[in-house]
């Protein structure tokens, strides 16, 4: 087990002895099956509040053991990296993502933009020790051929460079990016013509799994899902299949939400909750903008009905093929429910209309462009307070179900309410499957140190958490936080704060509803402290004044598409214009010629 120093304030990289050769691995040691869902908020699964369907995640579910308060970044790419290397954000180079970087960050120490290469993947890690490994959909975390994931660790795979695209077809998000970066094994790929992203991973996945089974080795399978990024899009059947639900509007469901993750244990019961800043009055809404909304959240149901089917489709095959009970499965979502509205701009909305048939019943369909809004994310983040880029409960709080069906190492069916981290899955799967860990020493190099904890406490039923009283910090775009055992030190910038720091015990309190850094001014001081020690040793640096991850999101489309399609939407205007100055002169001219 991987030892953290005190708040995860590393020190800097020394080189440490290689650990020694493994022993050759065999299909007796397990298979390990991650399963990443993309901006899925805390109760946006059945067995953590959700009132659409995901019964085969909630059979994993049943077999493992769900994880009420784990945590993870505010965005998916920061994210991504911890998942893949035990370290934190700041150390792995994702102090923040291409997308919504400052100009004036860019290329300081810690902030690459793209995993840097002085971490080791669990790809690399699990592959040295005799593994087959493989990857599927979304990586988003460097596109050069020194970076996909092919040349990070894994013998197969087929990615997406991005940080979304199409569900339904190759194609980027309009006005984000030129072409949609899929990659096999590192060459340009061609989607399918009868492609759907959530159905398309899992079968190249399987087909991964098959190739490779004579070889006799386990695999480490990685299937990074699209859904529920931006677009929201399902087949016809799984959004029908919700045609009754959701005109009630957010608030009820948020409310109604919190109400079965108290009755699953999820949540305390009782716990308070607030209403967003952020939340539109559904009763003030139009009959016309009502009618988009409901239809937009029947989508976002379909769609993560779509990528459950799938997930049952894979467990399915493993069960037929006598490798589901030596299968460890790993299930959570990068980060909390998107809130954004791509429509809220003039600019935006006139060019979306352009680019796809934006009209009501295509919502969700192919061809078209919808997100949820901060108003569903309320409902799909309740109880808690924030969403994705945030540092609230609602952006960094997500779902973590780890399961190996039929072993007694993890409790079936248990809750587990104790602090988890992102970087806590390497170390816990490395233990599970008697992976040695490479201390900090990779092929007689120094790299970053893993620093998260083994779960394997916990997941045999270990009471509180393995980060136990220790300080663990975050930050992302300027939003940061500082937990040490049940309290919370927090700040988040404009839009979705206000820049002060507040402190809040989340075992009563997971809303975030009652700022105690007067009520205990000791604690909240020492917080502050903790906090100023780990932003010092992770490179952090401040937000230029009047930052915000939206607004910079914006203005990166603007810079690598707008203008380009702008430019060029000039350029055939002024020729249309010029061409009809012509026509007229030339018509003028035989006119004169004529009298």
């Amino acid at each position: 087990m991987a030892a953290l120093t005190a708040g995860l304030m590393l020190a800097p990289v020394q080189a440490a002895p290689a650990p020694a050769p493994a022993a050759a691995v065999s299909a007796r040691h397990p298979n390990i099956v991650i399963l990443l869902a993309d901006d899925w908020g805390f109760s946006d699964v059945g067995s953590f509040g959700a009132e659409f369907a995901t019964p085969n995640i909630d059979a994993l579910a049943q077999a493992g053991m769900r994880f009420s308060n784990f945590h993870v970044a505010g965005s998916c790419s920061p994210t991504r990296a911890m998942l893949q290397t035990g370290v934190m954000n700041h150390r792995n180079g994702l102090g923040n993502m291409p997308e919504t970087i400052p100009d004036a960050h860019r290329g300081q120490p810690g902030y690459d933009t793209v995993m840097n290469h002085r971490v080791v993947t669990i790809g690399e890690l699990f592959g040295a020790a005799g593994y087959n490994t493989y990857l599927t959909g979304k990586w988003h975390l460097g596109s050069d051929a020194t970076r996909l994931p092919e040349a990070r660790g894994y013998n197969r795979a087929f990615s997406l460079a991005d940080a979304g695209a199409d569900n339904f077809e190759q194609r980027p998000i309009e006005g984000m990016y030129d072409t949609a970066a899929w990659t096999e094994n590192g060459q340009p790929a061609t989607l399918p013509k009868n492609f759907y992203s959530s159905t398309f991973v899992v079968e190249k996945m399987i087909d991964y799994i098959d190739a490779d089974r004579a070889s006799g080795k386990p695999f480490l399978a990685s299937i990074n899902f699209l859904a529920n990024h931006i677009p929201v899009q399902a087949p016809d059947s799984d959004i029908a299949r919700y045609a009754a639900l959701y005109k009630d509007g957010w608030t009820k469901l948020r409310e109604a939400r919190a109400k079965r993750a108290a009755a699953l244990g999820i949540m305390p019961a009782g716990a308070p909750m607030v209403t967003m800043a952020t939340t539109p009055d559904w009763t003030k809404q139009g009959a016309e903008e009502r009618a988009a909304a409901v239809r937009v959240m029947q989508a976002y149901a379909g769609m993560a009905t779509a990528m459950d089917r799938e997930i049952g489709r894979l467990v399915a095959h493993l069960k037929a093929t006598g490798q589901y009970e030596n299968t460890i499965f790993v299930f959570l979502s990068d980060n909390g429910a998107e809130p954004t509205n791509p429509f809220s701009s003039t600019r935006n909305r006139l060019f979306l209309n352009m680019q796809y048939d934006t009209s009501t019943a295509n919502i969700g369909r192919r061809g078209s462009f919808a997100a949820i809004g901060p108003g569903w994310a309320s409902a799909a983040a309740s109880p808690l307070s924030g969403y994705k880029f945030s540092a609230a409960e609602g952006g960094l709080r997500v779902p973590l179900i780890i399961a190996w069906p039929g072993h007694p190492e993890i409790r079936a069916g248990a809750i587990n309410g104790g602090l988890a981290h992102v970087t806590d899955i390497l170390p816990t799967l490395a233990e599970l499957a008697g992976v040695p860990e490479h201390g900090g020493s990779w092929n007689g190099k120094a790299v970053e140190p893993v620093t998260g904890r083994s779960l394997v406490p916990m997941l045999g039923g270990a009471a509180g958490s393995v980060h136990g009283d220790d300080p663990l910090g975050y930050e992302l775009s300027g939003n940061a936080a500082l937990f040490r055992g049940d309290y919370k030190l927090v700040r988040n910038l404009p839009p979705t704060g206000d820049g002060k720091w507040r402190l809040y015990d989340l075992k009563s309190d997971p809303g975030e509803t009652k700022d105690l850094a007067v009520a205990i001014p000791d604690r909240f001081q020492a917080m502050m402290a903790d906090y100023r020690a780990y932003a010092k040793a992770n490179g952090v640096l401040d937000m230029p004044a009047g930052y915000t991850a939206d607004a910079q999101i914006n203005t990166y489309a603007w810079e690598q598409q707008g203008k380009k399609r702008a430019i060029k939407a000039g350029l055939w205007l002024g020729g249309g214009i010029a061409a009809i100055v012509a026509l007229v002169w030339a018509w003028r001219r035989r006119k004169r010629a004529r009298v």
